[in-house]
């Protein structure tokens, strides 16, 4: 039945973002909407229609479909749909039919457009964006390229540490960089000189090649400020060479972040490097919920905040290795220590295991392998001291399927994608995600860039892992809400892990697998493969914003956890949310499982 102008004010006056409205503004309002009465099974609009307007459910169901068919949503009254794509083409990004007879309100696309303009609430409701924050200049967000000195002190590795000493004098700097063409060589410091040159008494003719330290620690310009801190609180370093790639384009000095604010979790990185037991670690990394929940209030984004974090895993994982090889001597032969889930993507929260393993050089014999069992096992009991829980899973160093030759991690890599079994696409998943940590990193670089490669051509294996990606679904309740969890401990709450985050690390491993894209971090991937068409620019956009909300409300959640004094989980009750917080989770669920479908159906994007 039709509502007559009292009662449709009466009605908008119940849900928002009209109830916030002003009464003149809601009676106005009134006389915009257009009612239209739709028959059980009418189509409203279809996939790539253009949208005449805003819906608002008045009475009946209203089902909503994405573009593949799958359903997405089963509204009931006060419930709008269309917004997605007002808001962004004015095109359907769905298709919506009545499943009962319906009544509904029409708002005109222009008077939608002038209503968000107009009142701020509006505006804020419909946004399903992430919102700006204020940038802060700090080191927690600000980007090497904006730090780093562009003016390069350089010589060639045949220059005399005359010549380098003269240099730095007249440029008045501590420190030059050693190139051959752009490529950086090593570093030489002021220090370099009085301790190899002055002190040892040795031919100020002596070439750069003989006291530079060689292949120095180095980090690319899209690093954090706070990355160069933390290398240099742990390496005692105070000059850090930015490169990207091999080309050497800038300098950061210690100096040069006299003017940042120095960050917490760079104080707990040092303190780490200091440690001289995992206990005295363990008393460092029980800070992190704190440091967690402080990150949160201060507005970082997630992505800085759970980088910031795993740092801190980084730095006790490296502390423990040199601790193990001062107990046991120089190790045998080279060796890569590696972590993949949340540590090698670089999204540690206040709740993580540890999921890791070694690459051993080649040359490693029977008689090495005992090393490195032990080193294995002093490194993994000290990480489930400081709090970095065992892998239930048993996905460690410890096991020794996950320490192996790298001619024996090639081999499992190429069984992987040639006989793509579900207990592969699972290994396949986790390993995908490898990240260099300690050792020699070089053992790592084929063998990671052959294997995108062989991933990627073989269809098959592609789409199996695409298949395997579909398994972790998020938590849509067809009547507009959530599904809950049904029982045990966490009855009637959401795992915004597994049916939040892990759904979108998955759909970015995919892309990352069929672009050879080479990021590991799950909004890195995204971006990359945004870029590289791998997904469209729209679809890519709508991922990145349902994912970025998705996971600051994880954070939020934990962050409120730790306020009140409790361990952190993964398992929210969604009435802890507003009902405006409520709809935009929702809204970004939507968007993943729309991407599911698109990967699901061949097609990486949304149109």
């Amino acid at each position: 039945m039709p509502l007559d102008d009292d009662a449709l004010l009466d009605f908008l006056s119940t849900f928002d973002p009209y109830a916030a409205l002003p009464l003149p503004a809601r009676r106005d309002l009134v006389q915009q909407f257009r009612q239209q009465q739709v028959p059980a099974g009418a189509t409203v609009y279809t996939f790539g229609d253009r949208l005449d307007g805003l819906y608002v459910v008045a009475s009946g169901e209203i089902e909503v479909r994405d573009q593949h068919g799958a359903q997405i949503s089963q509204l009931g009254p006060r419930n709008s749909f269309g917004e997605r794509g007002l808001g962004r083409d004015g095109v359907a990004a769905t298709t919506a039919t009545a499943r009962t007879d319906a009544t509904l309100l029409l708002l005109p696309a222009e008077s939608y457009h002038a209503l968000r303009a107009a009142h701020d609430n509006v505006r804020r409701f419909f946004d399903r964006r992430r919102r700006d924050r204020p940038e802060r200049n700090d080191l927690a967000t600000s980007r090497v390229e904006t730090l780093m000195n562009r003016t390069l002190l350089t010589r060639s590795p045949d220059a005399t540490a005359q010549e380098a000493a003269e240099a730095m004098r007249a440029a008045r700097v501590s420190s030059l960089c050693v190139t051959t063409k752009e490529r950086l060589e090593g570093i030489v410091t002021l220090r370099d000189i009085s301790g190899k040159i002055v002190a040892a008494a040795r031919p100020i003719d002596t070439p750069l090649r003989e006291i530079m330290t060689p292949d120095p620690i180095t980090l690319p310009p899209s690093a954090l400020g706070s990355d160069v801190l933390h290398a240099m609180m742990e390496h005692r370093i105070g000059h850090l060479p930015i490169c990207d790639g091999v080309r050497l384009v800038g300098m950061v000095t210690q100096t040069d972040l006299t003017r940042y604010q120095a960050v917490t979790s760079a104080d707990l990185v040092g303190q780490i490097a200091d440690a001289e037991s995992a206990g005295a670690m363990a008393a460092v990394t029980a800070r992190i919920p704190q440091l967690l929940a402080q990150l949160v209030a201060s507005g970082n984004r997630h992505e800085v905040t759970t980088r910031l974090i795993t740092d801190i895993a980084d730095a006790a994982t490296r502390r423990l290795l040199a601790l193990a090889e001062a107990e046991l001597g120089p190790p045998p032969v080279p060796y890569l220590w590696l972590a993949c889930g949340s540590q090698g993507r670089q999204e540690q929260t206040g709740v993580s295991d540890q999921d890791n393993c070694l690459i051993l050089d080649d040359s490693v014999t029977d008689g090495d392998k005992p090393y490195f069992e032990r080193l294995a096992r002093r490194v993994s009991d000290g990480l489930h001291a400081c709090g970095y829980v065992y892998c239930p899973g048993d996905m460690m160093a410890t096991n020794p399927r996950w320490r192996q030759p790298l001619r024996v991690w090639r081999d499992y890599f190429q069984r992987w994608i040639d006989r793509p079994d579900p207990e592969a696409q699972m290994l396949a998943s986790v390993m995908f995600d490898l990240r260099a940590i300690g050792g020699t990193r070089s053992l790592f670089d084929s063998l990671r860039e052959d294997t995108l490669a062989s991933a990627q051509k073989n269809s098959i294996f592609v789409s199996h892992m695409v298949s395997n990606s579909l398994k972790h679904t998020p938590p849509l309740g067809l009547i507009r809400g959530f599904a809950l969890i049904r029982s045990g401990e966490h009855k009637n709450t959401l795992d915004l892990k597994h049916s939040g985050v892990v759904p979108v690390t998955d759909l970015a491993r995919i892309y990352a697998l069929q672009g050879r894209l080479l990021p590991v971090n799950t909004r890195a991937r995204l971006s990359a493969a945004r870029a590289a068409g791998v997904i469209s620019e729209r679809g890519g956009q709508d991922l990145i914003d349902a994912y970025d909300h998705i996971a600051e409300t994880r954070l939020a959640h934990q962050a409120r956890q730790v306020r009140r004094g409790a361990a952190p989980d993964n398992f929210l009750a969604p009435a802890e949310l507003s009902d405006f917080d409520r709809a935009h989770l929702r809204d970004a669920f939507v968007v993943v499982k729309g991407m599911q479908s698109a990967a699901g159906h061949g097609r990486g994007m949304l149109s």
